[in-house]
C-alpha cells in the first residue's frame, strides 16, 4: 500500500504552475487590460471601420449614408491635382526633416550633451519650443513672418540689413520653406532630447579607448558614437516621417494650405473636404489613404529596423 505522502504527491499542484493558478493570473491580466482594450476598440478600431464604411458613400455628414458610390471616392482622389500637391508636400517635408532637421538636432545634442559650457541652460532653451502648443507656435510665427516690416520681425531684420520684405506666407515658392522653419523650431528640441538620451547610454570608456588608439573627435563621432546611436536615430526618423505625413495644426493656422494650395498637406486636404465642404464620405476616403500610407511605412520600416538591430546587435 502506498504511503500517504506518495498519494498526496500525485494530486499535488506546484504553486504558480497549476491550472487554477494560471487561469487566475490570466484572468487578472485580462481584467487589468480590459479598460485600455475597450478604449482602444472604441476610439481607434471602430473609427477606422466607420471611415471605411462612409468612404463608400457620397455622405454630407447629415442623416444616414444612403448614396452608395463604391470606390469612386478613392478614384477621384487619385485624379485630383490638389491631392497630388498635398502628397508632394508631405514628401518634401519628410526630405527636409531627414536632411536638415534631424542632423542639426543630432549635432546640437552632441554639443549640449557633453562639453559645452552652460549646457543645462541651452538644453532648457532648445527644448522649450516643444513644450509650447502648436497653436501658440503658429500664432507666434504668424507675427514673426508678417509681410509688413513694421510688424514682422523677420522682414524688419531684412530691411535693416538692406534687403527687401518678403511675403513669406503669401508666396507659393516661400510658404513651404517658411512653414518648415516653424516646424523645425517647434520639434528639433524633441529630437535633440532623444539623441541626448541615446548619448547617455553610450559608455564614455569606449570613446576614451578610441582616443587612446589615436582617433580624433571627428573619427570618434563617425566610427563610435554614430553607430552606437543607430537605434535612437531609427526611432527619430520613424517619428519624423509619421509626423510629416500627419502634419495639420501649424500648417492650417498659418496658411490653411495656401496660397493656391501651395502648402496643402494630406491632413489639411482631408479637413478641407470634411469640415469645410462637408464631403464627409470623400474625406473618409482621404483618411483611409493616410492610414494605409502610415501603416505601410510603419510595417516596412519596423521590419527593416528590427533586421538592422539584429545584424548590428544594437
Amino acid at each position: 500500500m502506498q504511503s500517504l505522502p506518495a498519494i498526496a504527491d500525485i494530486f499535488k499542484l506546484k504553486r504558480g504552475t497549476g491550472t487554477p493558478r494560471r487561469f487566475q493570473d490570466t484572468l487578472t491580466i485580462f481584467l487589468f487590460l480590459l479598460p485600455a482594450l475597450v478604449l482602444f476598440l472604441l476610439f481607434v478600431i471602430y473609427p477606422i471601420f466607420q471611415s471605411i464604411y462612409y468612404s463608400m458613400f457620397n455622405w454630407k455628414g447629415f442623416g444616414p449614408a444612403d448614396d452608395f458610390v463604391g470606390l469612386d471616392n478613392f478614384k477621384n482622389i487619385l485624379s485630383d491635382k490638389v491631392f497630388m500637391i498635398a502628397l508632394r508636400n508631405a514628401l518634401l517635408l519628410i526630405v527636409f526633416s531627414l536632411l536638415l532637421q534631424l542632423p542639426l538636432s543630432l549635432l546640437l545634442a552632441v554639443m549640449v550633451g557633453r562639453d559645452l559650457p552652460g549646457r543645462v541652460f541651452f538644453r532648457t532653451i532648445f527644448f522649450m519650443p516643444y513644450v509650447i502648443s502648436e497653436v501658440i507656435t503658429a500664432i507666434m510665427w504668424l507675427f514673426l513672418l508678417n509681410p509688413n516690416p513694421d510688424r514682422g520681425f523677420v522682414n524688419a531684420v531684412l530691411v535693416l540689413i538692406g534687403g527687401e520684405a518678403q511675403p513669406w506666407l503669401g508666396d507659393t515658392t516661400l510658404v513651404l520653406p517658411a512653414l518648415f522653419i516653424a516646424l523645425s523650431w517647434k520639434y528639433f528640441g524633441f529630437h535633440m532630447l532623444l539623441y541626448m538620451a541615446g548619448l547617455q547610454n553610450i559608455p564614455q570608456e569606449i570613446e576614451e579607448a578610441g582616443r587612446i588608439d589615436g582617433a580624433n573627435s571627428l573619427q570618434n563621432f563617425f566610427y563610435i558614437t554614430l553607430p552606437l546611436l543607430g537605434s535612437t536615430i531609427r526611432t527619430s526618423i520613424y517619428l519624423s516621417v509619421l509626423g510629416s505625413i500627419q502634419q495639420f495644426i501649424l500648417v492650417w493656422i498659418m496658411s490653411k494650405g495656401g496660397p493656391v494650395n501651395a502648402s496643402e498637406t494630406l491632413a489639411t486636404y482631408m479637413i478641407r473636404f470634411g469640415f469645410v465642404r462637408f464631403q464627409l464620405g470623400y474625406a473618409s476616403a482621404v483618411a483611409i489613404y493616410m492610414f494605409v500610407l502610415c501603416l505601410t511605412f510603419s510595417l516596412i520600416y519596423q521590419r527593416l529596423a528590427r533586421q538592422t538591430d539584429y545584424l548590428t546587435g544594437l
